[in-house]
């Protein structure tokens, strides 16, 4: 009996141990790949005045890489779903390292195009890889881990960006983005100890439930799509908005930063919100929250708008943890697959709807933009009603 037992005990040990190192590998190339993405923008002022260009051609090179991540999740999942999760991801992280070190190399603009590709066909892999990764990992206990996978995400935008915004005015742009690509490799080094090396394979009971549910996976991916465009919408418009109550640029940024002090709490937190009162119930008080806050930020003070914002970053970054965990669910059984078109959806609405917010507010005013992304919120409800049924099946089905 004492060495059953014992034997047991090490299996439980080590099964967590796997688990956690599984969940560190995909939050760490999370972070890294996002840092990424939105370290570019801090690279774009250096990059029009070295190169002469123009705002527009200033977007396309910003769109050589972020269009190049959301465009290819699908293809990149499909050729790359037969590879062990630390193949993936190293592949990835690699490959996006790559893409920067010729970016950095003087080749001239064609070099730089070249690179951001490169680069954006690298962290194309590492979302529906990484939150596969932590699916199959932690399996029906999946939700809490993938909040704690989108918060690392933030985590990366946050710091990378930051860091190089610092380092910008004291080295030339070139020696600060080689920085980031041997950041890149030390992460793919250290994903040879921390991803496993064998594909994980999903239960048959798993991959039935979700089967029969995934025809709400739709609705779920058009649920995610408004999220997102929600999102972008206001902070389209957030500095506009402190500006119009009388801040200045200090207040913009404090404005900003209380925003996303509370988008990072709502990422890790909503996910337990969903586990004790549902997913619907929710992500309709989420919205609804959403909504309201948004439209009150309109019409109060400078103080009491501050004040709201970090409440409303929570439910207006929080609910896509909530939403993120429901795509293993409803998925026909390729968990994968699932997310890379999960994220083109939400990468893609990141994309267009501040243009589309932006034209509203070019033909009607600031404010009937803002309204426009609070109505998106409202649109919501709605279609999580429509998406109840499918989730109580997937409840039914695995009990």
């Amino acid at each position: 009996m004492v060495p059953s037992k014992a034997n047991e005990d090490l299996a439980v040990a080590e099964e967590t141990s796997i688990r956690h190192r599984s969940l560190i590998a995909a939050c760490l190339a999370h972070a890294v790949h996002d840092g990424f993405t939105d370290s570019l923008y801090a690279f774009l002022p250096v990059w029009q005045t070295q190169f002469g260009l123009s705002y527009a051609a200033l977007a396309i090179v910003r769109a050589l890489y972020y269009a190049t991540m959301g465009g290819l999740q699908i293809p990149a999942d499909r050729a790359l779903k037969r590879f062990s999760p630390r193949t993936t991801l190293m592949l990835s992280t690699a490959m996006a390292s790559t893409g920067l070190l010729i970016a950095v190399m003087p080749l001239g603009f064609f070099g730089l195009c070249v690179g951001l590709v490169i680069a954006g066909i690298g962290s194309s892999v590492q979302h529906p890889q990484g939150s596969m990764l932590v699916t199959d990992t932690y399996g029906e206990a999946a939700r809490r881990p993938l909040g704690v996978y989108n918060f690392s995400g933030d985590l990366g935008k946050a710091l990378l960006p930051a860091l190089v915004a610092v380092m910008l005015p004291i080295l030339a742009w070139r020696p600060v983005l080689a920085l980031l690509v041997i950041l890149g490799a030390l992460v793919t080094f250290a994903l040879v100890w921390l991803a496993p090396a064998t594909p994980i394979k999903l239960s048959n009971k798993r991959q039935g439930s979700r089967v029969k549910a995934s025809s709400g996976f739709d609705i779920l991916t058009v649920i995610g799509g408004l999220d997102t465009a929600t999102r972008m919408g206001y902070l389209l418009f957030l500095p506009f908005l402190v500006r119009g109550h009388g801040g200045g640029s200090t207040e913009v940024g404090v404005a900003l930063g209380l925003l996303f002090v509370g988008g990072a709490l709502g990422k890790v937190t909503c996910g337990w919100l969903a586990e004790r009162f549902g997913v619907v119930v929710s992500v309709i008080a989420t919205e609804a929250l959403t909504a309201a806050m948004i439209t009150a930020t309109l019409f109060t003070p400078i103080t009491a708008t501050l004040a709201m914002l970090p409440v409303l970053g929570v439910v207006l970054n929080g609910t896509s943890s909530i939403l993120y965990g429901s795509v293993p669910e409803l998925s026909s059984g390729d968990t994968g697959r699932a997310f890379a078109i999960f994220y083109t959806s939400v990468i893609g609405s990141g994309g267009l709807a501040p243009i589309v917010y932006g034209l509203i507010a070019d033909h009607t005013s600031q404010t009937v933009a803002t309204i426009a992304s609070a109505a998106t919120a409202g649109l919501i409800i709605p279609l999580m009603l429509v998406l109840r049924p499918h989730l109580q099946k997937v409840a039914k089905a695995s009990t």
